[in-house]
């Protein structure tokens, strides 16, 4: 049986890379969308904001109706705004009197696809049955990290080779992987969340249970964890290093991305054999050890390593946690998911604006900014001891 959902799990892999394409295609036109429609740059940043507001809201919404209309046709319906939301960010600015508004529609479109794209595909790996989940979980969160990378060479080596002229082209065939995972959805198997006879918690219900907030709390921070230095990355190479935007695009989010892949898939590898909770614990500590070196030691080249190290010590953090209180809380059910990557993007967008902010009071000091960031970590390894030490009561009660 568990064959047959082989090809699940590989179509799970591919919502991720989609995801990646949802949040990380676009940010790479930011200068053309102001250069070719004349859009100021404040007006753009707002593509992002509304982006994962949207998103947000997304996580939120989707547990009122995800159960109801089943996980296939959500995760149909998520491809398909993937797919249409693309495709009209090459399509709209030209259609509509305002370039802008012609954007700002795409992303909400897409945006809609990829919110529910968070909440869908977690729960759907987790319910197939296989032999280790949190390998399964760790090398599924891995193929957002490749997805991310991916989008990001391709579209350079595009960019380089056919002009950047030509990016209603590439936005185009990027819209293909959703559409065809749009077909790929509708023919493989689903397992059921929960157990027959069995009804998942509702948001009230996991509200009265003090694991849930210890969960959210540690989503938080791995979201944190991980975007308060990714967001900063690409400021630190060319700033640090003087060197020009493409390399240090490759040099900073890039070589970020590649290590946390490689973090997830290592796990996703060899995670039978490695406790969860002390491989969480123990790149926390990493991820507090490089925010160090990149705060306190006034060496650019260590800040870039720094850098690099905090991608491959944060891989672990969001799948694990999500491991975690799948495992802890097994009748969550849709609230639980939707909930944690409801936790997990405040925490994406809270990171850096701590670091924004702390930066700013500092004279615009970024090494203050990611200094302030290393509360994130610390909390992330005290919740892990909360968690133990609340699942162990638990088990000693009944």
């Amino acid at each position: 049986m568990k064959n047959n959902y082989r090809k699940t799990i590989y179509a799970c892999f591919i919502g991720y890379i989609v995801q990646a394409i949802v949040n990380n295609f676009a940010p790479l036109l930011f200068l053309t969308f102001q250069n070719t429609y004349q859009i100021p740059l404040s007006s753009i940043t707002m593509l992002v904001t509304i982006n994962f507001g949207l998103q947000l809201i997304v996580d939120l919404v989707s547990v009122g109706f995800v159960d109801k209309i089943g996980y296939r046709v959500s995760m149909l319906i998520a491809h398909i705004f993937a797919a249409v939301g693309i495709v009209a960010l090459a399509v709209l600015p030209e259609l509509l009197p305002n370039p802008f508004v012609g954007l700002l529609a795409a992303v909400v479109i897409y945006a809609i696809g990829g919110g529910l794209l968070e909440v869908l595909v977690s729960p759907v790996v987790e319910a197939c049955p296989t032999d280790n989940k949190e390998k399964t979980m760790s090398l599924l969160h891995s193929f957002y990290c490749w997805g991310h990378v991916g989008v990001v060479l391709i579209s350079t080596l595009f960019f380089r080779l056919f002009g950047i002229e030509n990016w209603k082209l590439l936005a185009c065939v990027w819209a293909l992987v959703p559409l065809c995972n749009t077909f790929l959805f509708a023919r493989v198997p689903i397992a059921p969340l929960m157990k027959e006879g069995e009804q998942g918690y509702s948001i009230k219900q996991l509200a009265g249970q003090k694991l849930f907030w210890v969960f959210l709390l540690m989503m938080m921070c791995a979201g944190a964890s991980e975007q308060a230095v990714s967001q900063w990355a690409s400021t630190f190479a060319e700033k640090g290093l003087g060197v020009s935007k493409v390399v240090g695009d490759l040099a900073g989010p890039m070589a970020f991305a590649i290590l946390m892949g490689s973090s997830r898939a290592f796990y996703g590898k060899f995670g039978d054999k490695i406790d969860l909770d002390r491989f969480m614990i123990g790149s926390s500590l990493l991820c507090a050890v490089a925010y160090l070196s990149i705060s306190l030691i006034p060496n650019p080249v260590v800040g870039l390593i720094g850098c690099a190290v905090c991608g491959l010590s944060v891989g672990i953090m969001w799948p694990g946690t999500f491991s975690r209180a799948s495992a802890a809380l097994p009748r969550g059910g849709t609230a639980l998911f939707a909930m944690m990557a409801l936790a997990g993007d405040l925490g994406c967008s809270g990171g850096p604006t701590l670091v924004g902010m702390v930066s700013s009071g500092f004279g615009d000091n970024l090494r203050a900014g990611i200094l302030a960031a290393l509360v994130f970590p610390v909390l992330l390894v005290a919740g892990i001891g909360i968690c133990k030490r609340l699942v162990k009561s638990r088990h000693t009660c009944s």
